[in-house]
């Protein structure tokens, strides 16, 4: 059966354990590499990052993209949303629809 993993700051993450997800807290962008790439090989089709990350790790998650497994999402963390979520989420809808059909444009 598949996992849904969740990597961040300790605050942004465990909480989910309770829920069942596999949570990776990480203090640093090594560490967080690390997390992102061990749930991804230990069978977990859908992937959580908090925003704090995602901006350094976005080369590594670009690698997923294109993928039908794990599906990496971007979240906000603990600390509130920077929008990197929104705008990678716009970005994917773009991409499979062709158009931005969710989105206002401002």
């Amino acid at each position: 059966m598949s996992k849904i993993g969740i990597l961040g700051g300790r605050d942004s993450v465990l909480g989910f354990l309770s829920i069942g997800f596999v949570a990776m807290p990480v203090k640093d962008e090594h560490e967080a590499r690390r997390a992102l790439h061990k749930l991804a090989a230990e069978d977990c089709a859908v992937i959580f990052v908090t925003e704090e990350y995602a901006a350094p790790l976005a080369e590594d998650i670009a690698k997923y993209k294109d993928t039908p497994t794990p599906a990496v999402v971007v979240i906000p963390g603990a600390g509130g949303s920077r929008g990197i979520g929104m705008a990678a989420l716009k970005s994917a809808s773009e991409r499979a629809i062709g158009a931005n059909i969710l989105f206002k444009d401002e």
